[in-house]
């Protein structure tokens, strides 16, 4: 499976080039969903970009990453899905790590992260999220530790799209 990873503001460039069979909106709870051109597959999930607990703001739970998870699992390997946040920097990477990590349980997590660093320097997965997954995909900690690894971004306002192999 191809994964592309973009922010907001290039949703709709990313879906003309790429036709994806489906995109993966993650987006606050009152941010509204952009339109797409074509019909294809979405998944829209709402929740902030936190990782704590905050008053007044929702975070990912379990039921977002088997939305998640069982929207990648309905497409064939070779499919191509978009997946995009505000900034394109923290929920959509922590996606797209998830979904590669789920796609290919074989594949050593630490690998999926350095690809995932050299095809997006600024990318800061939402620990949260990863968290979640880890346990889901009874991973023993190694997402965790991959990203942890990995590091923080370099600092950007915006991330650039990129593509990772899932």
């Amino acid at each position: 499976m191809k994964l592309i990873v973009c922010p907001l503001e290039d949703v709709e460039r990313q879906v003309a080039g790429a036709r994806p069979v489906g995109v993966v909106s993650l987006l606050s709870p009152d941010q509204p969903a952009p339109r797409l051109p074509g019909d294809g597959a979405r998944l829209i999930l709402r929740f902030h970009d936190i990782v704590e607990p905050k008053p007044g703001l929702t975070r990912a739970g379990a039921d977002d990453l088997e939305r998640l998870l069982a929207f990648a699992a309905a497409f064939s390997p070779g499919a191509t899905l978009l997946i995009h946040c505000w900034m394109g920097i923290s929920r959509s990477p922590a996606a797209a790590f998830i979904l590669a990590c789920a796609q290919k349980p074989e594949r050593p997590e630490a690998e999926i992260a350095a690809a995932m660093r050299q095809a997006a320097p600024s990318a800061t997965p939402n620990a949260h999220l990863i968290a979640l997954a880890d346990e889901r995909l009874a991973r023993g900690g190694r997402m965790i530790a991959a990203i942890s690894a990995m590091g923080r971004g370099c600092e950007a306002s915006l991330g650039r799209p990129f593509e990772l192999d899932a």
